[in-house]
């Protein structure tokens, strides 16, 4: 059950991780055109925080225990970004909102995901 656990929480970081860096990467370099504005801070942040995802797959694949700091960090992020973006940006497109939402959604996930996996293992040490 936990290696289970592991590999979902696993693909689930590398995949939300691609996807960023695909989309904006496209975005930055001019070849997805939107029609809403566009913060170009936020899609730095959102491709270097999906380099960082993949790197994070990995480490949950190896169940290094650097993997649960990573997590956390890259979960608080996104919950930071996502309030900032919803109570004090009047800018942002409500497509940007709704792709943090996304986010922040799948690494609280992973982060259950993790927080199983660590029991389970502490209970089989025992």
């Amino acid at each position: 059950m936990m290696k289970t656990l592991h590999k979902i929480g696993s693909i689930l970081a590398l995949f939300i991780g691609a996807m960023s860096v695909f989309a904006g990467s496209k975005v930055l370099l001019g070849i997805d055109l939107k029609n809403y504005n566009v913060l170009n801070w936020l899609v730095i942040y959102n491709v270097f925080l999906g380099i960082l995802s993949i790197a994070v797959s990995y480490l949950i694949w190896k169940s290094n225990l650097q993997a649960k700091k990573a997590i956390v960090f890259i979960l608080l992020a996104h919950t930071t970004i996502a309030l900032y973006l919803y109570f004090f940006n009047e800018t942002v497109a409500m497509e940007s909102i709704k792709a943090m939402g996304f986010r922040v959604s799948i690494w609280i996930l992973i982060f259950l995901l993790t927080i199983k996996m660590n029991s389970n293992h502490k209970k089989q040490t025992t």
